[in-house]
């Protein structure tokens, strides 16, 4: 089985272990207070992992800890994973940036764009710009999210049976459709919308390669990366290592909820949020980008692409901020941080809510599970929990300013 394990002291790769201690007493405290079930936290330097600290429990009410092997629904953190799927089919001439999105999916054809009003008095005209693959991996696509009850255009989504981003009893190609029949926010490549941008991206991976999400990821990034228990399912095998998924209450604690139908091969497979992973499989994903493309002499992408994968994209190389108060940009911790083709991207250290070397880059899942790689510090950490919470924990900050601080050199 493969686990992942601490191999170096930290002092050796130049951390600093009681500050490391700080930050495991730190979630700890989260735990004590009934707001996190349990959680693992892994810092990796240079490629070697300095500190591995899980903590409570993966089943509260079968009292099962959380281990090494333990599974997560890692929701968003697929993304940047769809991603590198697309970005593989690129380097084999199979697509490109600027295709655009129609001539993979049809149903993308004389796209409209949202122009006023609300309700029976919304407007819509052509888009000015054709829909195109960057626009999908920036997210500057002008699609969006039902649940941000924001704009006239998230409530078509609504309406159209998009609530949680896939069309009720549908496969990937059919909810892709039902995206394709509503109007855009806005231009393309003009804001920055998160959105169900990477289901079409993942789509498109079918499309291109001729094979389903699952298989292509499977065959071209899992395998040869060693990443043995990432996918789309749960066998019977890796039943009982799947963490159970809680959601808060309004007394601040937590409470079982249901998650990803994940026994068995979804019908939805999402681009966007339908993995699973273990810490392993999420350090080797996270060390093939550290390394530039290359793991144990696999190589999967060119140095220069991983590069342009971490880069920002954004219009006129604004950082999140400023794109609106939809709740997924009007976070404190969007200051300074950009976007590439997948993953968020530091572009003004001095700006950001916590200490990062400019160019950190990374994403995190809405089940309270992230990771992030600082190429200045030649840092690599996730942070991996179940908890799908109605407010924002904060977390995030504390634990990149703890990692920071624990940067000895």
């Amino acid at each position: 089985m493969a686990l992942l394990r601490q191999e170096v002291d930290p002092s050796e790769v130049g951390l600093d272990a009681k500050a490391l201690d700080r930050l495991d007493q730190h979630v700890a405290h989260y735990v004590d207070e009934g707001r996190l079930p349990g959680f693992l936290v892994a810092v990796s330097r240079g490629g070697r992992v300095a500190h591995l600290t899980t903590h409570g429990l993966r089943d509260v009410a079968a009292g099962l800890p959380v281990e090494a092997d333990t599974l997560y629904r890692i929701y968003s953190m697929t993304k940047p994973v769809t991603s590198v799927a697309a970005l593989i089919l690129m380097e084999e001439g199979r697509l490109r940036l600027d295709d655009p999105v129609a001539d993979h999916l049809p149903a993308f054809a004389g796209q409209r764009v949202y122009a006023g009003g609300s309700g029976e008095d919304l407007t819509t005209r052509p888009v000015e710009q054709p829909l195109l693959v960057r626009h999908l991996m920036t997210h500057t696509s002008g699609l969006t999210f039902a649940f941000y009850h924001c704009h006239p255009v998230d409530a078509l989504y609504r309406e159209a049976g998009l609530e949680s981003a896939v069309l009720p009893g549908s496969n990937l190609a059919e909810t892709v459709e039902a995206y394709a029949r509503l109007p855009l926010q806005f231009e393309p490549g003009t804001q920055w919308n998160y959105s169900v941008s990477t289901n079409v991206l993942g789509r498109i991976v079918e499309v291109v390669s001729g094979q389903p999400l699952d298989t292509f990821l499977a065959e071209r990034i899992f395998r040869p990366l060693g990443m043995p228990d990432a996918g789309f399912q749960v066998t019977d095998e890796q039943a009982g290592r799947l963490a159970e998924l809680y959601g808060d209450t309004d007394g601040g604690g937590i409470e079982p909820i249901a998650g990803l139908p994940l026994f068995g091969r979804p019908r939805f497979l999402s681009g966007s949020g339908g993995m699973v992973a273990t810490a392993y499989d999420i350090h080797r994903f996270s060390e093939l980008l550290r390394r530039r493309g290359e793991l144990d002499g696999v190589r999967l992408l060119a140095p220069q692409t991983v590069d342009l994968m971490t880069r920002n994209h954004l219009p006129g190389g604004a950082d999140l901020r400023a794109f609106g108060s939809r709740p997924a940009h009007d976070e404190p911790g969007n200051d300074g941080v950009g976007f590439g083709l997948g993953v968020s991207v530091v572009v003004d250290p001095d700006r950001t809510q916590a200490p990062a070397g400019l160019g950190t880059y990374g994403w995190s899942g809405v089940a309270t599970t992230t990771f992030w790689i600082d190429p200045q510090a030649d840092v690599c950490v996730q942070f991996l929990t179940q908890v799908r919470p109605r407010r924002s924990l904060k977390l995030y900050p504390d634990l990149k300013r703890l990692v920071h601080e624990a940067l000895a050199d």
